[in-house]
């Protein structure tokens, strides 16, 4: 489905994230949405297939922006390997929050707060696995060249991931207010990131 800039599909796009982020995506219904912009269901059908589509169009920014931080963040960590042979500390998924999701609250919240219901619903479960994966195929590389990894099981390192990253996000559930979430981020740091490097032998 096209995404367009006319003032009519700015219409829609408004009234859908009133409605997604007052109702949740379960909840919320195209006719409540027809009705907060002052068109018709039917006219809304010709900006998008269905509500899942509607949701997807407003959301679907904020998730590109952490898939493409994500393959940074991974690159940034390999290519010191790759070119030198050894662990250089970058960055983490603190500044991922930082940089990126809490600056753009309101979108991440309909992410991750509102999407019960719609293939968004168990975004932060897969996002977790993902990173999982990742991690894994890194630790497999280091060993494959001679650097010493952590020796940490694949149940394991799920823990360590869910705690991490639920903690992170939980300012997202709950959307904080900047001064409140970067707070919240300054005291994540303190706690998560010493145990990060210290496994990592950094």
């Amino acid at each position: 489905m096209p995404r367009d800039k006319t003032a009519n599909h700015i219409k829609i796009m408004a009234a859908a994230r009133e409605e997604f982020l007052e109702r949740g995506f379960e909840k919320a219904s195209m006719r409540s949405i027809a009705d907060r912009c002052g068109m018709t269901a039917a006219g809304i059908y010709r900006h998008c297939r269905d509500k899942e589509d509607l949701f997807c169009q407003l959301v679907s920014p904020a998730e590109n922006k952490l898939s493409e931080w994500a393959r940074k963040h991974m690159q940034r960590y390999e290519e010191p390997v790759k070119k030198h042979g050894k662990i250089v500390w970058q960055d983490s998924f603190i500044d991922m929050m930082r940089d990126v999701v809490y600056p753009d609250m309101e979108n991440f919240h309909l992410l991750i707060a509102r999407s019960k219901g719609s293939r968004y619903e168990n975004f932060l479960h897969d996002m977790t696995e993902a990173a999982q994966d990742r991690f894994l195929l890194y630790l497999a590389e280091l060993r494959g060249i001679g650097i010493k990894a952590p020796d940490i099981s694949p149940r394991q390192l799920h823990l360590l991931l869910t705690a991490y990253l639920t903690a992170l996000f939980e300012p997202v559930v709950h959307n904080y207010g900047s001064e409140e979430a970067a707070d919240a981020l300054a005291t994540l740091e303190k706690f998560f990131l010493p145990g990060w490097k210290k496994l990592m032998g950094i």
